[in-house]
């Protein structure tokens, strides 16, 4: 046991001691319920899962790597240091792999996707100045926005209207009347 903690805690395994030592930290904080994930996106062949779990497969994988190196290879600290971290990083990246799927990527909605859509009027009326209006999203869900019309056409509590622009600058959306067509005319 006592060679093990001098290969450890030696050069260079004691370089990705440290980083271990922080990933189970990591863990044991995460099972007690504490959100730690930065939401830093990786690349390099990384990408697609948490970082958390990046790093928690590249650095055990690139410890182990140099631990067996350390004990193995004597003199060769450097290259030993550097072949492991090679080792973590192919072992991180293959096993990344099957883990993606449980990642999916979505893409975040922009409140341009609104644009097109129709919506309905949840304010007594809506104006230049002031109106409010229900929309539902691709998945299901509604917002209430802020909406604003050009004209002075009757849009009150229960009309649908069709969302036409976005206003960056006033962050609501334009919005007109949805036309009727009289019964039998097509």
């Amino acid at each position: 046991m006592g060679d093990f903690f001098a290969v450890a805690l030696a050069f260079p395994t004691v370089v990705l001691t440290v980083p271990l030592a922080a990933v189970l930290l990591f863990w044991l904080l995460v099972a007690f319920g504490v959100d730690l994930d930065g939401g830093v996106e990786l690349a390099y062949g990384l990408g697609g899962v948490p970082t958390s779990v990046v790093f928690s497969l590249l650095v055990p994988s690139a410890w182990f790597a140099c631990l067996t190196g350390a004990a193995l290879v004597d003199g060769y600290d450097y290259a030993v240091l550097g072949g492991a971290l090679v080792v973590g990083y192919f072992a991180a990246r293959v096993a990344v792999i099957p883990l993606r799927r449980l990642y999916p990527t979505v893409e975040s909605a922009s409140r341009n996707d609104f644009v097109g859509r129709v919506c309905v009027i949840r304010t007594g009326t809506v104006t230049a100045t002031f109106g409010q209006a229900e929309v539902t999203a691709d998945d299901g869900s509604s917002a209430i926005v802020q909406v604003r019309q050009p004209g002075n056409d009757d849009l009150r509590a229960g009309v649908q209207a069709l969302i036409f622009d976005y206003d960056q600058d006033g962050e609501f959306f334009w919005v007109a009347p949805i036309p009727t067509l009289p019964l039998g005319e097509h």
